[in-house]
């Protein structure tokens, strides 16, 4: 079933993750991969004449538990090398290690070449699919049937691979960027002059396609807003003691505006945010404080596969 919000939308798929390759433009992953390699291999590579331009393979290990996140980031660097991919396990899956990911041919120096800059890519957006992945479960686990989302608390440069891994891991990737919704924050009513200032000028902004959501860090500011026009309110930084009675106040008296929960959210206290009067919770740890998960690529000779040691730590 589809997952149906008028902010925060996941495509209409068959499983969590089938299809979502498809969100993503074959221009912009050429032009990423290509600017991770440059970053990586500005000059002249010279350990390329310690292996040569011979045939090889490799094969992708995982060595620590988690969501498999990544696959057309870890695809597009290597076809810019002329390298194939050949895939065993599909995008979602849950990591057991030590197991056999996928497998890599080429040229020996192009297989190095990518090497790196791919596992990069794949373990930090592996990471962030596993984070979602659980703080969903955990929300979930509560009997909570509102959205855990993300945050534009990303990478700069890399918020394509960090927002696509929030979607893998089965969250909502909230706002893409600054086109995604209009946010009215505590910065904007200051400059405003006043909420309703700031709310009246930000529905004009949005005209019909979009939303506007309000920052707010009181029960006052969260209704002066509503009465201004807000589809969405954000109590943000708020005790979860003091964050459910202000979200009830807020709906009783305007049931059709969304209320989103953010700040001070962690994996340990997300359980303490889940409320009926509560539709979303965006946590920014997700794309901020997510550990990569470890992958290794070894090159192997014809019928001898060295399998790695799961990672300990």
């Amino acid at each position: 079933t589809p997952k149906s919000s008028s902010c925060f939308t996941v495509p209409s798929v068959l499983s969590p993750t089938e299809g979502l390759q498809f969100l993503l433009p074959p221009a912009s992953l050429a032009a990423l991969a290509n600017s991770w390699l440059q970053e990586d291999c500005p000059g002249l590579n010279f350990a390329s004449l310690v292996t040569g331009s011979a045939p090889a393979q490799a094969v992708l290990w995982a060595k620590s538990p988690g969501v498999l996140a990544g696959r057309p980031f870890f695809d597009a660097i290597f076809t810019q090398l002329n390298c194939q991919v050949s895939w065993l396990l599909p995008e979602g899956s849950k990591l057991v290690p030590v197991v056999k990911v996928a497998e890599v041919r080429g040229p020996a120096h192009h297989l190095l070449l990518g090497e790196r800059v791919a596992l990069n890519t794949l373990a930090r957006c592996s990471g962030i699919a596993s984070a979602a992945a659980t703080a969903v479960e955990v929300a979930t686990s509560t009997g909570w049937a509102g959205h855990v989302a993300g945050t534009r608390k990303t990478t700069p440069g890399f918020r394509l691979v960090e927002k696509y891994g929030l979607l893998v891991g089965g969250a909502e990737c909230h706002r893409y960027d600054l086109g995604g919704l209009v946010m009215v924050k505590d910065n904007h009513v200051v400059a405003a002059g006043s909420m309703e200032k700031a709310v009246l000028k930000a529905r004009q902004a949005a005209g019909f396609p979009l939303k506007v959501e309000v920052e707010c860090s009181s029960l006052k500011e969260a209704l002066q807003a509503a009465e201004a026009g807000a589809d969405l309110v954000m109590l943000d930084n708020f005790k979860p003691e003091e964050l459910h009675p202000t979200a009830a106040t807020l709906k009783a008296k305007f049931p059709n505006v969304s209320v989103e929960a953010s700040g001070g959210v962690t994996l340990d206290n997300l359980p303490q945010f889940c409320g009926t009067n509560i539709d979303v919770i965006s946590l920014g740890m997700l794309t901020q404080a997510a550990p990569a998960l470890d992958f290794s690529l070894k090159l192997y000779a014809e019928g001898d596969i060295p399998v790695p040691h799961a990672r300990r730590s």
